[in-house]
């Protein structure tokens, strides 16, 4: 392995700042927070990469071996990055990274992830050329990024120019790293109107609103770059919406699935574009 690759144990990010908005008053208490950087370790980060798992495949997770998936992502440790705060004996915050389709695809952890896309894609016309690209065999490298909903926005570029360089590393290594294209599997939400008490939700169904919002804000620079990108429904949503203890179906929030895809060409642009974007206020 190049040692280009070894990067430091840890990179220290600029404080970002974080509102407390627990006092009722208009005034928020503002908490700076260094955050750091790590290489995935398969002996500390096995329950934190399964947690992030869940929460990004949502009630859909279920679905899958989510053990297995963390493993897949572990034993690559020099592609991606979590995020922590004070140790890296913590469980992270955040993660970002890839993984080679066509590579695992003998893995039936990724087999049956590909497929759930695969069959996902077809439900919306806008995903068409999804499917056709992982059918036909090409180079297609799943991204995978999530992070705690209170999480900044402004962690995610260091995390994105991160992986560009990492891949690139890899690349030069003869590792199966040189993709043609990448795909995005994130989220978005609609709000719910839940102004009808419990009793009455029993037998009216809420209405949604039509606009669609992303979970991650980069995800709105990252579909201008796209060949294609659309949300979809989780096969498990009608468990999401009679689930009272769900968070976000009591604060009146239904998520979908959305994916997005981005020619390996365009990928150094659209990074470049969402790290504009969220730059931190200077």
């Amino acid at each position: 392995m190049g040692t280009k690759r070894e990067r430091d144990e840890a990179k220290p990010a600029e404080d970002v700042k974080m509102a407390d908005d627990s006092s009722d008053d208009e005034d928020f208490d503002v908490v700076n927070v260094d955050f750091e950087w790590f290489n995935f370790d398969p002996e500390i980060d096995f329950q934190g990469t399964k947690t992030l798992l869940r929460q990004l495949l949502d009630v859909d997770s279920t679905l899958f071996n989510i053990s297995g998936l963390a493993d897949l992502i572990l034993s690559q440790p020099t592609i991606g990055s979590t995020v922590k705060v004070d140790s890296k004996e913590n469980d992270a915050y955040a993660l970002t990274t890839v993984l080679n389709i066509k590579e695992h695809s003998q893995k039936p952890e990724m087999a049956e992830l590909a497929k759930y896309i695969i069959d996902k894609a077809q439900t919306n016309a806008a995903l068409a050329p999804i499917p056709q690209v992982i059918n036909g065999g090409a180079q297609v490298g799943l991204v995978i990024s999530e992070r705690l909903i209170n999480m900044p926005s402004e962690i995610a570029p260091p995390m994105y120019r991160m992986l560009i360089d990492e891949v690139e590393a890899a690349v030069e290594d003869k590792e199966p790293y040189e993709f043609t294209h990448y795909l995005i599997l994130s989220k978005t939400y609609q709000e719910v109107e839940s102004t009808l008490t419990e009793t009455e939700r029993k037998g009216k169904k809420a209405k949604a609103d039509a606009a669609m919002w992303h979970f991650h804000p980069e995800d709105e620079v990252f579909v201008k770059h796209a060949t294609a990108h659309g949300s979809f429904q989780f096969t498990n949503e009608e468990k999401a919406v009679a689930d009272s203890k769900r968070a976000f179906q009591e604060m009146g929030v239904k998520s979908h699935g959305y994916l997005i895809l981005i020619e390996a060409s365009k990928w150094e642009g659209a990074v470049k574009a969402v790290e504009q974007y969220l730059s931190p206020p200077q």
